[in-house]
């Protein structure tokens, strides 16, 4: 196994890339089967235990959930393909999810008069 952390042309906050000796079958049964995840990806880390994408064989996307407040969420993305060995090359992408602020009770627009 190698693995090195390399730039992606996406927007991506962190992209690691993984070649693994196993074939790209076994790899996406270890990502996909919720009993072989729970290993190394516990179901409490995720915000929901159902991916929220999957590209049968080929890409599987999961929302993440900070334990620790502020509960930050991001989505991480597993991208599995052949790789010149005939083993599987493994990319993990992670990306921060849009930070929705709560509005604040005064907004300081239209401001309202009691009726006298």
């Amino acid at each position: 196994m190698s693995d090195a952390a390399k730039p992606d042309s996406s927007d991506a906050d962190l992209v690691l890339e993984y070649d693994f000796d196993a074939p790209p079958a076994k790899v996406w049964r270890a990502v996909t089967i919720p009993a072989l995840r729970e290993r190394w990806l516990p179901d409490c880390d995720l915000a929901g235990a159902e991916p929220e994408s999957t590209i049968a064989g080929e890409e599987v996307r999961y929302r993440l959930r900070d334990s620790e407040p502020p509960f930050r969420e991001s989505h991480v993305i597993f991208r599995i393909e052949p790789n010149e060995d005939g083993g599987t090359r493994f990319r993990i992408i992670q990306q921060a999810c849009d930070v929705t602020l709560p509005q604040p009770a005064n907004s300081n627009c239209c401001l309202m008069r009691a009726a006298a």
